[in-house]
């Protein structure tokens, strides 16, 4: 089956589909078809889904530290119809970006109203970033309107996909170093691991946990020395990261990124030991909507 780049329905600062037909060559390369598939930062989890739709993949781990990101993917998968009957109702206004913005904060919205609130805020804020401002300001005087991203016809069908597939999505959210400590030794065999944790240099601007240098050794430090199964890890391309990893291969790559500005970023590809990766790491440029 095909893979398509329009499956997930988040926006995420420094996603990663671009890279799911390179990851899919990685898993095909290394006989891990019909395995399980695991991103411990699973964020919009675009290659995730991507692969199990593809059939790459028979399951998918997600985990994500971040309680919103976590409420939401929670809802898709328990709650299919009430968070898709809540995106056809709900209108698109400023009005009701900032009630959804106050149930971020508030202690007693449910798994569902925080999982809604998480969605509406990504579809209708700069780079889906959920703190960031609103598309084209509170006065909506910009170019682009709070809606420009909300096609609810589009953004249902992906959901009402995704559930179909609930029986395959495992949902966590852990640290990630517990996550690691607690959860990678009990997948099965052939099993495949990406890691993608915030960026080294400008994760705070980005991510609701952002790592410090201690935070990305002691990752470094777990990925190399337990973690079993065949993985990869993507981060900003940056002198410590690349000290971090030197006993592992790695490869420089671009990617394309729309957070604040368009531009071209300097990626880092690491590799663990024995997998078998192509020459070069060539991303598809399509982007999601």
């Amino acid at each position: 089956m095909p893979i398509s780049p329009f499956n997930t329905p988040l926006r995420y600062p420094g996603g990663k589909g671009r890279l799911t037909r390179y990851v899919a060559q990685l898993i095909e390369m290394n006989n891990l078809q019909g395995g399980s598939y695991v991103e411990p930062y699973a964020g919009g989890a675009g290659v995730a889904l991507s692969l199990l739709f593809s059939e790459h993949v028979r399951t998918v781990h997600l985990n994500d530290i971040s309680q919103p990101i976590f409420s939401f993917w929670h809802s898709v998968l328990n709650h299919t119809d009430e968070i898709c009957n809540l995106i056809e109702k709900t209108p698109i206004t400023i009005e009701e970006w900032e009630r959804q913005k106050e149930v971020q904060v508030d202690g007693s919205a449910s798994l569902l109203q925080r999982g809604f609130s998480t969605f509406f805020l990504n579809r209708t804020n700069r780079s889906g970033i959920i703190s960031g401002g609103v598309i084209g300001g509170k006065s909506q005087s910009g170019k682009w309107k709070l809606d420009a991203r909300f096609n609810k016809e589009g953004l249902i069908d992906r959901i009402q996909k995704i559930g179909r597939y609930r029986s395959r999505i495992f949902v966590y959210s852990m640290d990630a170093a517990e996550f690691i400590g607690s959860h990678l030794d009990e997948l099965p065999a052939k099993s495949f691991i990406y890691f993608d944790p915030p960026y080294y240099v400008k994760g705070g601007g980005l991510y609701e946990h952002k790592y410090k240098h201690n935070d990305h050794a002691l990752i470094a430090e777990l990925i190399q020395g337990q973690v079993k199964s065949p993985w990869i890890a993507s981060y900003d391309n940056h002198n410590e990261i690349k000290r971090l990893y030197s006993a592992r291969r790695q490869q420089d790559f671009d990617l394309h990124y729309s957070a604040n500005r368009r531009f071209t970023g300097k990626e880092l590809m690491i590799f663990s030991d024995r997998l078998r990766i192509p020459e070069m790491i060539v991303p598809s440029r399509s982007t999601a909507a």
